[in-house]
């Protein structure tokens, strides 16, 4: 059942378009390579702001999910099969893009027998060969908590290696669905801290969490070795997702950006419009 969300958003999230000759080259790149961006996939708020500084974050294995997260307006069904002309692809891009830092995504693909690990481990390898100056994050998947698959990407060493809790640990099961378990994520982000790459994570808030219960989830995920935390306001992509419950007051962000902090983070960002891959590029550093 479709569900609208009739809360006017309030003048902090205001959305700045994609315009400008940067914004429309990157545009034009990913056009002409036939490539996903969680940009316009996920309709991020911040495309404007992003694709005015010539960045993008690629999203690979394909436009289609296996999962059906309540939140993500990505679709969900069969995927087709890999392509494998897509390492070079995404590479080449980047290049064109003149990219100083590399951020990647995927769907999750529960249909392959390796869940996508060795298309993973093949991307960042690529990537790597044609922009050797540019550092990278890759935002991945749980890979069912298969340790071995994630330490096929591990291997590859990206800079910064993001899995994202999403959500408080009461809402995980209601809002990322059953396949994704808060139990798993954090094994994750353990396995990530255990190899001395960077750890990262993202929440969203406004989703009926408590103020305690986003507290306790800063603490938690430090705990399971998290350096860097986004911490960011849910925006219902479309009528058939989740509706928002609340839009959090700027000030409540800066609570939880000093909470963040005193608990250890290395790097924060905390902000109405703040997203995964928000600033990435200051998060390998």
């Amino acid at each position: 059942m479709k569900q609208a969300n009739n809360r006017k958003k309030p003048e902090w999230l205001k959305i700045a378009l994609p315009a400008g000759k940067n914004a429309a080259s990157v545009l034009g790149i990913i056009r002409a390579n036939n490539l996903h961006t969680i940009c316009t996939s996920g309709r991020c708020p911040n495309q404007g702001e992003c694709w005015g500084r010539g960045t993008a974050t690629f999203m690979i294995g394909g436009d289609t999910c296996t999962r059906a997260c309540r939140f993500c307006n990505v679709k969900h069904g069969r995927p087709e099969p890999l392509d494998p002309s897509e390492p070079e692809r995404v590479a080449r891009s980047a290049r064109e893009m003149n990219l100083k830092h590399v951020v990647l995504t995927s769907v999750d693909r529960d249909d392959l027998p390796d869940l996508g690990a060795a298309h993973w481990a093949n991307v960042i390898r690529e990537v790597k060969k044609e922009n050797p100056a540019a550092t990278m994050e890759a935002l991945v998947p749980d890979f069912q908590g298969r340790k071995e698959l994630l330490q096929a990407v591990i291997e590859e060493a990206p800079d910064v290696i993001s899995h994202n809790l999403e959500t408080v640990r009461r809402l995980s099961r209601e809002i990322r669905g059953g396949k994704a378990t808060w139990e798993t994520s954090l094994s994750v982000l353990r396995q990530v801290a255990a190899s001395g790459l960077v750890p990262k994570t993202g929440i969203m808030v406004g989703l009926g969490e408590t103020r305690q219960e986003v507290l306790e989830t800063i603490t938690e995920a430090r705990a399971a070795g998290c350096r860097v935390i986004t911490i960011g306001q849910y925006l219902q992509p479309s009528a058939r997702n989740v509706a928002v419950k609340e839009y959090i007051p700027p000030a409540t962000f800066e609570e939880y950006r000093l909470a963040a902090l005193a608990a250890g983070y290395r790097h924060v960002e905390s902000s109405p419009l703040a997203r995964s891959s928000y600033h990435a590029e200051k998060h390998a550093r």
